[in-house]
């Protein structure tokens, strides 16, 4: 019996069981065929039927049990008696290994050429039950193509030198009805799925998909450094960007102008944000994921790294019923993770708090999260004005851009609310300044804010490689590292080794600049004095510079003099 035939006598059985109607079948047979998928995942796909009544009705034609891959666990040592191209060749998915029998999922039971060649390659006999191929196909690439070597098996099956290279412009226009096809093929939705789930097994932060004229990079960013990890076949670029874009929910179509989506995908019990930004450059768009692991985000201050009095200073300024609290740094210095971290000190019953965010980068329970959308005119300041009449204790902004934000937050720390919001700037002196370049009032700046508090992120070192490092008198001088430091610490550094990559460095450690606001500062504040004036101070009051706080980690034999030289300014 052909396929063809095999798929129109169950077609017939479809609509007499009157689960689909005769013009449904007609569409569904169309699809199978160009896709080159049987009759059922057609059927699923297009949303005529429901997977679920369709394997029960398979079930009782084939006369094969059913089984539910949702509620079953596969042994990782049994998944590994049959090879994954087998498995994806045939639809074939090992369950559970009894004696001498193995008990295989499949798409269709009948499929005599597929059980004869499990039998071969396992030795065992082969007990087949149905499932839907829908399914089937999500949880065999869930469980085959978690693995490194698996995905770096797919990359090179699919590359041809003779299909690397696009001369003319108008191959890139590939038409919407093209793409389409190629986002649904095997090929690139492996090689999607291994690259999301590779990332998130890594702790990777980012994923960067660049195009360039011969070829696409992607890297990895672990710990705040990019590392090239692969370069897939030029001749699935578009398919690549096209269906990263269909996970996203972005316009495929629509190639000239930037776009912003999300894609959330569940990983083993544990869901994952996937903050997707596309750019076009000349030879396509450039594609970064920004990983959101609510699992690996932790929001105890006391793990931070903060010092002591640092530390006793920010949860004084947080505890307090109004005031402003402010987190300045580079993007990509934790600053939000910060304010998160601070909001779940004082996320209670009692309290009512209100966020306003560009993007919401992790849900919080209790707290009333706004996403900003300045294209519909839900600005910072909107979302603000809004907060204002919905009776807040406690408002966070992710960011204040201008003064008309910057204005209607000090009215708000001014007037019985907690006000926490961050800002770009280099230190926690210099933060004060550039409120006031803004034009805001230097006397409502003075007493208005609570703490300013400036924060890096540095790589640690490696535990399994440490060692211990020297360096030249030269360097100590040009870094301007004193000499008192030199003579009582033991410097250390990462050798490389498998465990981190050969880079030394393995996980993160914050460094913090807090200035507090004690009343010579906001007299300070409200005499316009510069910058290097009020930091000088600052430090008299006990502020530790990010430098000095770096260094107190190199003290500690925490992360390296080259991460403090090379993320920290000297203060002369």
């Amino acid at each position: 019996m052909t396929t063809k035939v095999a798929q129109d006598r169950i077609g017939d059985l479809f609509v007499r069981e009157g689960l689909i109607t005769e013009k449904q079948l007609r569409e569904a047979l169309a699809e199978a065929r160009s896709a080159g998928t049987r009759l059922g995942y057609a059927l699923v796909k297009l949303g005529f039927v429901d997977e679920d009544e369709l394997t029960r009705m398979l079930a009782r034609q084939y006369r094969v049990p059913a089984v539910d891959l949702a509620k079953v666990t596969v042994d990782p040592r049994v998944i590994k008696t049959v090879p994954g191209n087998i498995a994806f060749r045939h639809l074939v998915l090992p369950l559970r290994r009894v004696g001498r029998t193995l008990t295989v999922a499949m798409a269709n039971p009948t499929d005599m050429g597929a059980i004869d060649d499990l039998k071969f390659i396992t030795r065992y006999d082969i007990e087949p039950v149905i499932v839907g191929e829908y399914t089937l196909r999500r949880h065999l690439e869930r469980y085959y193509d978690t693995e490194d070597e698996k995905l770096a098996q797919m990359l090179t099956e699919f590359i041809d030198d003779d299909d690397l290279e696009y001369v003319d412009e108008e191959e890139e226009e590939v038409s919407v009805a093209a793409l389409q096809e190629q986002v649904d093929a095997a090929p690139v939705v492996k090689f999607i799925n291994g690259l999301l789930t590779d990332a998130v097994m890594k702790g990777v932060s980012d994923i960067h998909i660049e195009p360039y004229e011969k070829e696409v990079r992607v890297r990895y960013r672990v710990d705040g450094a990019l590392q090239e990890i692969m370069k897939p076949p030029m001749k699935l670029k578009a398919a690549l960007t096209s269906r990263i874009k269909i996970l996203a929910d972005l316009n495929i179509a629509e190639r000239r102008v930037p776009q912003d989506g999300r894609i959330k995908l569940k990983l083993r019990k544990r869901v994952v944000d996937f903050r997707v930004s596309t750019l076009p450059v000349i030879f396509g768009e450039k594609i970064v994921l920004r990983i959101l692991d609510q699992g690996n985000l932790t929001f105890d201050l006391a793990d931070f790294g903060f010092e002591p009095s640092a530390q006793k200073s920010f949860m004084q300024a947080i505890a307090k019923p109004y005031g402003m609290v402010l987190v300045t740094g580079p993007t990509g210095s934790g600053k939000t993770t910060t304010l998160y971290s601070a909001l779940s000190k004082v996320n209670t019953e009692e309290v009512n708090i209100m966020t306003a965010e560009d993007p919401v980068e992790y849900n919080l329970h209790g707290i009333n999260q706004v996403l900003v959308r300045p294209q519909i005119g839900l600005t910072f300041a909107a979302a603000l004005r809004a907060f204002l009449r919905q009776d807040p204790n406690i408002i966070m902004l992710g960011e204040i851009r201008d003064l008309e934000t910057g204005g209607i937050a000090i009215k708000a720390a001014l007037t019985g609310h907690l006000v926490l919001s961050t800002l770009h700037t280099n230190d926690a002196p210099s933060t004060v300044t550039r409120l006031m370049d803004m034009g805001l009032e230097p006397f409502n700046v003075a007493s208005a804010l609570n703490l300013v508090s400036a924060q890096r992120l540095l790589r640690r070192i490696c535990k399994n490689c440490k060692e211990e490092a020297t360096y030249s008198e030269e360097y100590l001088h040009s870094a301007h590292i004193p000499m008192d430091l030199v003579e009582r610490t033991t410097f250390y550094r990462g050798k490389g080794c498998d465990e981190c990559n050969e880079s030394g460095y393995k996980g993160r450690q914050g460094i913090y600049e807090v200035m507090d606001m004690t009343s010579r500062i906001r007299k300070l504040i409200m005499a316009e004095v510069s910058t290097d004036e009020l930091r000088d101070a600052a430090i008299d009051e006990g502020m530790l510079t990010l430098r000095e706080d770096g260094l107190k980690k190199v003290e500690r034999g925490i992360t390296t003099l080259e991460e403090v030289v090379r993320e920290t300014a000297t203060v002369t």
